[in-house]
C-alpha cells in the first residue's frame, strides 16, 4: 500500500523508526502487534526487529495486552519523549497549514490583480 508521506516523516526522513514513530503518533489511542506495526509502518518485519528492543526498554513504545498469541503494544504518552514527539508532530502540522494558507492567500491576490 503506497501512500503520501507525512509531515513527520518528510520533516525527519523517510527511515523505518520514523515510519514507526509516525504510525503510533497518528494511532496512539490503539495497541498494536508487531505484525501489525511493521504491515501499517511500511517497513520490514526484520527493520523492526532492528531497533524494537530499544523502543520497549526506554519505555517509548508499551506492552497493553494479549489477543491470542499475539503480544499488543502501543506508544507510551506518559513518556517524556514520546510527549515531546507528539508535541513536535503537531507543531509541524500547524505550520504546515499555515504555510498552506498563506500559498492560498497568495494566489488569491494574485488572481485579483
Amino acid at each position: 500500500m503506497k501512500r503520501n508521506k507525512s509531515i513527520f516523516v518528510e520533516f525527519f526522513g523517510d527511515y523505518p523508526i520514523i515510519r514507526v514513530f509516525d504510525f503510533l503518533i497518528e494511532n496512539q489511542e490503539f495497541d498494536y502487534s508487531k505484525k501489525d506495526i511493521s504491515r501499517y509502518s511500511n517497513i520490514s518485519w526484520n527493520s523492526l526487529e532492528t531497533f524494537w528492543e530499544k523502543l520497549l526498554k526506554r519505555k517509548i513504545v508499551v506492552y497493553t495486552r494479549k489477543v491470542g498469541k499475539a503480544k499488543m503494544y502501543k506508544l507510551n504518552y506518559k513518556n517524556p519523549v514520546v510527549k515531546e514527539l507528539i508535541e513536535l508532530d503537531k507543531k509541524l502540522v500547524r505550520e504546515s497549514v499555515r504555510d498552506i494558507g498563506k500559498r492560498k492567500i497568495k494566489l488569491k491576490t494574485r488572481g485579483k490583480n
